[in-house]
């Protein structure tokens, strides 16, 4: 019986579990909107980890119909799709992205969100499959009938209530993934219409400091890292540009050993649009 019991792999553990029937291997990748990162794929190339299928958050897992870009979608959509792609109940599930340690993070979440536990991130990603020379292939793997069944935990995922709420409760802390020049108001957003700076309060932890290439850094350093902006015993909550990069914050806490954790769904791609949600800069 194939089990996990952590929420990172590494590429040793994949390749050699790699033909267990119970595994599925998912492609999270996204484009990139951060400078500075870029994807090893392109339309002329493309690799993927053998066995691999399509975790699209754009066109499949995400709620429809939505202003906001890869939002949640409801339990009874994400179940479905996953049942197309194969994946059952009993699935040890792991998830990469063609940068490194990027968009998998957001895909590791959401199958917590919906109560499956079996799930981990491959760290380094495509990238560090391909500089160990180990296999690939040049399409996904075929779609087939599971049984996943979902559980949504409407708790790991928040919206901007909660958030406004947390803002001013000493028990929760909100860290802000975007960039120092973003955070500070003095970087332009890149979605148009949306408004620069950051949340009163919260603090910033640009997602790269949790990362060392394309892999996540040591516990040690995790722990160090989050004790200086967080105390134990609090919650919490991640935001980033559009809720995928916060996931890779909410990784990393998990790795130093945080539980009380969520994602703030709509991330700034909601908070910063014109409204009376408060914004600060500096």
């Amino acid at each position: 019986m194939l089990k996990i019991d952590s929420v990172l792999v590494d590429t040793d553990w994949l390749a050699t579990n790699i033909d267990n029937e119970l595994l599925v291997v998912l492609d999270a990748s996204v484009t990139p909107v951060v400078p500075g990162y870029t994807s090893i794929n392109d339309d002329a190339e493309f690799s993927a980890i053998p066995g691999a299928r399509r975790f699209d958050y754009d066109g499949v897992f995400c709620k429809p119909n939505s202003v906001l870009p890869h939002m949640m979608p409801a339990q009874e959509l994400f179940q479905h799709e996953a049942r197309k792609l194969g994946i059952n109940a009993d699935s040890v599930v792991i998830v990469y992205d063609d940068i490194g340690l990027y968009a998998s993070p957001r895909a590791w979440w959401m199958f917590r969100a919906m109560g499956h536990s079996q799930v981990a991130v491959l760290d380094g990603g495509l990238p560090k499959w391909i500089k160990e020379e180990r296999g690939i292939i040049k399409q996904y793997d075929n779609s087939r009938d599971g049984n996943f069944l979902g559980n949504l935990d409407t708790d790991l995922f928040c919206d901007f209530e909660v958030v406004l709420k947390g803002l001013y409760e000493p028990g929760c802390q909100i860290l802000d993934a975007r960039s120092a020049g973003r955070f500070k108001g003095v970087d332009a957003e890149p979605r148009p219409g949306v408004r620069a700076g950051h949340m009163p309060n919260a603090k910033n932890l640009p997602f790269p400091e949790v990362l060392s290439g394309g892999e996540l850094k040591p516990a040690k350093e995790l722990r160090d890292l989050f004790s200086r902006l967080i105390e134990k015993d609090q919650k919490i909550i991640t935001s980033c540009g559009s809720g995928i990069t916060a996931c890779i914050l909410t990784l990393a806490a998990t790795v130093a050993g945080y539980e009380n954790l969520a994602v703030y769904d709509g991330s700034w791609a909601e908070w910063g649009l014109p409204s009376k949600l408060p914004v600060v800069t500096g």
